[in-house]
């Protein structure tokens, strides 16, 4: 059986009056009656204003297959309410509208009554009055609206107290992922250390130590173009041949890491393989473009030879399209030993000729790749500057020699490479 109420509201205290009372009747909790009398006061204020009255009619429905029924609660205004889109979107309890100025709130029925009476009977109210007219007990009406109060704020307090809670683990959850952040950074510091270490290692096996010949003095110094790339294209190769030669091969594969090493690997490999069969110095480099090219079309690598006898001091020099080697004579002007030639990958690959000379007592030979003198990217300055450091750490230790030119010319880097520096003295008497 369906229940019924209806009465009009000439005054906005009526209609609270009437909508607290029905919510009373059936037992809504304070937070929904709260918002169905906002609701309510919000829609009729304009028509009550305008001297229109307001009929209010509740229907409280049977339950339908479910344990408990429905309240509905229409308000009938003479305007159509639908025209307010934005006021209807703000209701703090949403409803149902219908064209002609009806609007419908469905609510489920807690429960059984409080009343214990006729499921329809509404606390009367007084067609233009209220409990301030006339229509209900004052205090009744105060209290009704400190329950809401009250309800509100409890409601405040919970979200309040939500809010803390959320904020907390928020910040736990920050505080957290910084700290799997951190341990994410420093782990990867870790692998690229370790990744460096093992490059360096293996790049450190790939480049043999000086030689020991007698009546000869030999070092090398080495640096990649960045740390993160410790491995690159420059390599050198010096072995003592059965004649007692001392046989030195520098090489700048073009590129960094580890393709351009494996190229200048390569190159080094084939040239010790040749040097040893005894091939004539001059045709090393055409021989080794000729083995290795039809293998690796891409590889483009220049490379200096070098052919000293301690014995003689009888040094030969061949050039493919590298930085020619400096000369330092203990009585005498530095040089740099020019030799034409183009190197693997180049057209016409090798050495148009071989230079000879002859080292003496105290004389040093510099032999390097163009990361050395083209920091500044200018060449012909960076010879200059390696001419002056060559002269100003020639009576150190050899050891010492390669390392105290590389960090001279290297004050200022502007195009950063991977160098090499290898220094050979013939000790003074």
């Amino acid at each position: 059986m369906t229940d019924n109420n209806t009465s009009h509201h000439h005054t906005l205290p009526s209609l609270r009056h009437a909508v607290r009372g029905i919510a009373r009747v059936y037992r809504l909790p304070v937070e929904t009656r709260a918002r169905l009398v906002m609701s309510a006061v919000e829609l009729a204020r304009t028509e009550i204003a305008a001297g229109r009255p307001v009929r209010l009619e509740v229907c409280a429905e049977p339950p339908s297959g479910g344990p408990a029924g429905q309240l509905v609660v229409t308000l009938d205004t003479l305007s159509d309410l639908t025209a307010d889109r934005e006021g209807i979107a703000d209701l703090p309890l949403p409803a149902q509208f219908a064209s002609g100025g009806s609007v419908t709130w469905r609510m489920p029925l807690p429960g059984q009554r409080g009343d214990g009476g006729d499921a329809g009977t509404v606390p009367p109210a007084r067609n233009g009055g209220g409990p301030e007219a006339g229509g209900g007990c004052p205090t009744s009406e105060i209290h009704a609206v400190e329950q809401e109060l009250r309800a509100a704020l409890a409601r405040l307090d919970t979200l309040t107290a939500e809010h803390r809670r959320l904020k907390h683990e928020i910040a736990e959850t920050n505080r957290g992922t910084l700290a799997l952040y951190v341990q994410l950074e420093e782990r990867d510091e870790q692998l690229r250390k370790a990744h460096g270490q093992t490059l360096r290692e293996l790049e450190d096996a790939l480049r043999p130590a000086p030689i020991e010949a007698d009546g000869l003095e030999m070092a090398v110094h080495y640096a990649p173009a960045g740390t993160d790339a410790p491995t690159g294209g420059d390599l050198y190769d010096w072995l003592q041949l059965p004649d007692g030669t001392v046989h030195i091969t520098v090489v700048d594969a073009l590129g960094h890491g580890v393709t351009s090493t494996r190229g200048a690997l390569n190159v080094t490999h084939a040239v010790r393989t040749l040097a040893l069969e005894g091939h004539p110095l001059e045709s090393i480099i055409a021989r080794t473009a000729e083995i290795l090219m039809p293998f690796d079309s891409e590889l483009m690598s220049t490379v200096l030879l070098a052919r000293l006898n301690p014995a003689t001091g009888d040094l030969f020099l061949a050039n493919g399209s590298h930085p020619p080697a400096l000369l330092l004579p203990a009585g005498g002007e530095p040089e740099y030993l020019e030799v034409r030639g183009r190197g693997i990958g180049y057209p016409l690959p090798g050495s148009e000729r071989l230079l000879h000379t002859r080292m003496g007592p105290g004389d040093m030979l510099i032999l390097y790749t163009d990361g050395l003198t083209e920091s500044r990217k200018d060449p012909r300055e960076g010879e200059k500057r390696l001419i002056e450091s060559s002269r100003r750490h020639a009576d150190r230790p050899i050891a010492e020699v390669p390392g105290a030119i590389a960090e001279d010319m290297h004050t200022v880097i502007l195009h950063p490479d991977d160098t090499l520096a290898l220094a050979v003295r013939v000790p003074p008497v």
